[in-house]
C-alpha cells in the first residue's frame, strides 16, 4: 500500500511557504524528505499565498508556480490549481489550459487568502460549471455550511473533497452533507483526526470510497496524520481507501 496525501501546499518562494511554525521547512528538499520520512509516498495540493484578489497574474503565478514543481518533483508531486470568482473568464482560460496539460485537480483553494468567500456565487457558476464539464476534482477550504449545501445542490456530478473534518457538531454535519450528497468527500487534513475514533465513526457513516488522507502539510505533522489512521481500527480494505485508492480515483482518475 502507497500513502497519498491529499493535501500539502508545495512552495518555491517564502511568501508561499505556509505554517505557523514552517522554520525547519526551508526548501522543497526538506518538504519532500520530510513526507517520505513519515510514508507518504505521493503528495497532491495547491501551492498558496495571500493576494488581495485584485490581480489574475498574482492568482496565475501561483498556479505556474504549481507546474514547476510537478516538473521538479515528476512523480511526486500532483497539482492543483486556483480559480477566482472575479476572473471567470481567465479562470475558465486556465481550466482549459490545465486540463489540456493534465491537470486533474482545483485547491485546495483558500477563499480567505485571496479576497473571495462563496463557492455557490453566481460569480462563480461559469468557472465550476466548465470544472464540472472537464470532470475535474475541486478540493475546497471550508466555507459556510450554508454555502457548501449549496455548492454540492449547483454542481451534483463536480467531484468536491471538503478539507478538514473539524469536530463534534460540525463534524458530523461533514458527515450529513456527504450522506445527503454522493458527489462530496473529505479529506483528513487540518483539524484531522486528535478525537480517537473520528475515522471509524466517519467510514462507519459515509462508507469507506468518500474519506481520503492528507494532512496540510507544512502546516500540520505528516507524521501524526500516519499515526492517526494506522492506529484506529480498520480493516486492510478500509485502510487502502482512505490512503491511496480514493486518491487514485478522485484525483488521479484512474478507474
Amino acid at each position: 500500500m502507497q500513502i497519498i496525501d491529499a493535501h500539502v501546499h508545495p512552495f518555491e518562494v517564502v511568501s508561499q511557504r505556509s505554517g505557523r511554525y514552517s522554520e525547519g521547512v526551508t526548501d522543497m528538499e526538506v518538504f519532500k524528505e520530510d513526507l517520505e520520512r513519515a510514508g507518504i509516498t505521493h503528495c497532491c495540493g495547491s501551492v498558496i499565498s495571500r493576494v488581495d484578489g485584485s490581480s489574475w497574474e498574482a492568482i496565475h503565478a501561483l498556479n505556474e508556480a504549481a507546474l514547476r514543481l510537478r516538473k521538479a518533483y515528476e512523480g511526486f508531486y500532483t497539482p492543483g490549481i486556483h480559480v477566482h470568482p472575479a476572473f471567470p473568464r481567465e479562470s475558465c482560460e486556465e481550466i482549459e489550459k490545465m486540463a489540456a496539460q493534465g491537470v486533474t485537480l482545483i485547491g485546495e483553494l483558500v477563499p480567505y487568502m485571496m479576497g473571495w468567500s462563496s463557492y455557490a456565487s453566481p460569480e462563480a457558476a461559469e468557472i465550476f460549471t466548465l470544472a464540472q464539464e472537464k470532470e475535474m476534482t475541486v478540493n475546497v477550504h471550508p466555507s459556510t455550511d450554508e454555502d457548501l449545501e449549496k455548492f454540492a445542490s449547483l454542481y451534483p456530478h463536480l467531484s468536491i473533497i471538503v478539507a478538514h473534518p473539524r469536530d463534534g457538531a460540525d463534524y458530523q454535519e461533514n458527515l450529513a452533507r456527504m450522506r445527503r450528497h454522493e458527489n462530496v468527500c473529505l479529506d483528513l487534513s487540518g483539524t484531522g483526526l486528535f478525537r480517537y475514533g473520528m475515522l471509524r465513526h466517519g467510514l462507519d457513516q459515509v462508507g469507506k470510497d468518500r474519506i481520503l488522507f492528507g494532512t496540510d502539510y507544512p502546516i500540520c505533522n505528516p507524521g501524526m496524520y500516519v499515526e492517526a489512521v494506522l492506529f484506529e481500527n480498520l480493516t486492510d480494505e478500509e485502510l487502502e481507501a482512505v490512503m491511496e485508492k480514493n486518491a487514485r480515483r478522485l484525483i488521479f482518475k484512474e478507474e
